[in-house]
């Protein structure tokens, strides 16, 4: 007797007959008809696996098909005044909400009419095409309600694509409500996205009128914030003003809270007297005039501030501009610290070499130099400030006197051009540069002339540190006190230098390499501006004079620099150097 009778030897012999004739066929996937090449696989083994790529968008196709008809619907959502029909079993599998209703101890679990409140319909039909479809078209005029509801249904898909929408429209003008509202439904990336833009365009976001209808609470949160990518602080304080001024009965009484928030320990004391004297919101807030006294008298006696600079959290770029390569340069490039390639700029008007450069107010101040190409030689009045945003040079009103390798500072909203050569005179003079007004005016000289010298600011306090006076190398470091327009001597460095490169971080200033009377430095320096003593740290890996130092994320840059070889042959070093200033070692 037959132990299988529903599978004869014939049968059997006719199944392996076909699995070794499709094995044959892998090969040629013309022999089976009907499928897309691309739809199945054989195995080693000779059987095929099968996948209809079009097989989901038929099944919902179907489903959406019978919805429309009414087929096998089971379930009557009722939305105002309009009904829609739909199956439970996809509802459930798209929306979690609809799920727990239908599968829970629910009273809708059994119910074929489920009313839902406050949903608008027109919303409530397109979501329902999205979850029998997979296809949602979003706009302006829909998406501040279709976001809530998908929320509120869990439709997690309508609610990243919502969400992605509103990213790609944030604007200056709508980038607070977008906030706002990302932070009501609970849309983290989204609330993170449309803060970082506001904090980068924080300039842009005072001027429109979302700002101005922020509560002071809201306000106070803004302007309280780390990262505001504001050119100085006055910025932040003007933005304070406009919105007062905007209901200035009901809320100058919030100025004094609100004035607490501001950096104002980053404001210069020229603008803090301006404030209180001229500001007829102050004079009617007599607290905040008090507030700003107060920090005005700090500053003056160059205490160090109490809250720290904000961070912008822009991409960290260093800048070189100009310099010497058998002749004078006009090359500008930017290195870019989180990609760690250097790009190529826009150049500079003029071919320059020995050049000061500092940054104020977010420009890039290129200041004298010296011009040595074939076709001109001489030194350089010429002031050029670049504008990062557009990538372009401006020309700004000319030095009071020519300066070949001078020191430059930033201090009070002032640009400092200091000492420096011109033609074969070996300058002890001073003059700084208003941005308001275009223009240089002289202060108080140096008690010696300082060529190659190396400036930096702390706590409102700028210092010139050695330099060349014509005859010898200096050690002596001067410092300059802007209220009472005078220079006097502080501690001297361990070692004479000319042409260091220098950078303030803190409460120190750290100076590096230059060129002394036995030749080039690769000593290391640290000077502490309170304690005022000077502490030698570990040298860099090569001696090297007229480089420069900048400072990003507590990490010092040491960047070109020339050096003098053993075979008397001139170069410039374009290594990058990099000093952890807390564990002080350098590494290229």
């Amino acid at each position: 007797m037959d132990s299988n009778p529903g599978c004869s030897n014939t049968g059997l012999s006719q199944c392996w007959k076909l699995r070794s004739h499709c094995s044959q066929a892998s090969s040629d996937h013309s022999l089976v008809s009907g499928l897309d090449p691309a739809s199945f696989t054989f195995t080693a083994q000779g059987e095929m696996k099968c996948c209809i790529k079009s097989y989901q968008y038929d099944l919902l196709k179907s489903l959406y098909v019978m919805k429309h008809n009414q087929m096998l619907t089971d379930v009557r959502l009722d939305v105002a005044n309009e009904s829609f029909h739909a199956h439970k079993i996809v509802l459930a599998a798209a929306s979690p909400y609809f799920k727990a209703m239908f599968t829970s101890g629910l009273r809708e679990k059994d119910a074929s009419v489920v009313k839902l409140q406050g949903v608008c319909p027109t919303v409530m039909n397109k979501l329902l095409s999205f979850i029998y479809t997979g296809e949602i078209v979003i706009n302006q005029l829909v998406v501040c309600q279709l976001l809530p509801t998908a929320s509120m249904l869990q439709v997690s898909p309508v609610i990243q694509a919502c969400c992605t929408f509103l990213e790609n429209q944030l604007d200056p003008s709508n980038a607070l409500g977008i906030a706002a509202f990302a932070e009501q439904h609970h849309c983290s990336n989204l609330y993170k996205a449309a803060n970082e833009f506001i904090d980068q365009h924080f300039i842009q976001v005072c001027q429109e009128e979302e700002f101005l209808q922020l509560s002071s609470c809201q306000l106070v949160a803004l302007i309280r914030r780390d990262h505001l990518n504001v050119r100085e602080e006055r910025d932040v304080y003007n933005a304070v003003l406009k919105w007062v001024r905007s209901n200035e009965e009901h809320r100058r009484p919030r100025m004094e809270d609100i004035l607490g928030a501001v950096r104002c320990h980053y404001l210069s004391p020229s603008f803090l007297k301006d404030q209180m004297k001229n500001c007829d919101i102050l004079k009617k807030v007599p607290a905040c005039r008090e507030h700003l006294a107060k920090i005005f008298q700090e500053l003056s006696l160059h205490k160090s501030p109490c809250v720290p600079q904000r961070t912008p959290s822009a991409p960290c770029v260093l800048y070189i501009v100009a310099g010497f390569s058998r002749r004078s340069l006009n090359l500008f490039e930017a290195f870019s610290v989180g990609e760690n390639k250097w790009l190529p700029l826009s150049p500079l008007p003029k071919s320059l070499s020995g050049l000061g450069g500092a940054f104020l107010r977010g420009l890039l101040y290129a200041v004298g130099g010296r011009e040595n190409v074939p076709e001109a030689l001489g030194d350089s009045g010429h002031v050029n400030a670049y504008d990062p945003t557009s990538n372009t040079w401006q020309s700004r009103a000319d030095l009071l006197q020519t300066r070949h390798r001078p020191g430059l500072a930033v201090l009070d909203g002032y640009l400092y051009a200091i000492g420096g050569a011109s033609g074969k005179t070996h300058l002890d003079s001073v003059e700084r540069y208003n941005p308001e007004r275009d223009q240089w005016e002289w202060v108080a000289p140096m008690n010696s002339p300082r060529v190659g010298v190396a400036a930096a600011v702390v706590n409102r306090l700028l210092y010139a540190i050695g330099g060349f006076n014509g005859v010898d190398r200096l050690k002596t470091v001067e410092c300059f006190h802007p209220e009472k327009n005078e220079w006097i001597f502080v501690s001297p460095m361990n070692q004479q230098r000319s042409g260091a490169g220098v950078v303030a971080l803190g409460p120190y200033i750290f100076v590096a390499g230059g060129m002394s009377p036995t030749g080039q430095l690769n000593s290391f320096e640290r000077y502490d501006t309170e304690k005022d003593v000077w502490t030698p740290l570990s040298p860099m890996l090569s001696a090297r004079s007229a480089l420069t130092l900048a400072v990003l994320e507590k990490q010092i840059y040491a960047m070109g620099g020339y050096v003098i070889e053993c075979t008397s042959l001139n170069i410039f070093l374009s290594l990058l150097p990099l000093l952890d200033s807390m564990e002080p070692a350098w590494s290229t």
